[in-house]
């Protein structure tokens, strides 16, 4: 069953963001950690010093596993970040930052 139908969920209209370079739909609250892991995204960071995967591992923004880069903006929590139509969201890499 879907589990929007079983918990009587009415979502708005779904949107579009872009995720490196590729269109993804995402719904009306959302975080992009949702959206990523509902197009199959299941990480979207790598580490500083090894370049290994990463992505939610709490879900509740109290690690920093899931950082992401949304319109330029490094260091943004995926689990705590709302989608918001047309976000440009892109793997981070490391910090995020030119260093």
């Amino acid at each position: 069953m879907n589990p929007l139908e079983r918990a009587g969920a009415r979502p708005g209209p779904p949107f579009t963001v872009m995720f490196d370079g590729r269109e993804i739909e995402a719904l009306p609250g959302q975080t992009v950690a949702a959206a990523l892991w509902a197009v199959g995204v299941v990480a979207w960071r790598t580490t500083r010093e090894e370049g290994r995967p990463r992505g939610v591992f709490c879900g509740i923004g109290v690690c920093f596993d899931c950082l992401v880069t949304v319109d330029g903006r490094p260091g943004l929590r995926a689990c705590l970040t709302p989608a918001t139509p047309g976000a440009d969201i892109r793997t981070q890499e490391g910090t995020g930052h030119d260093d």
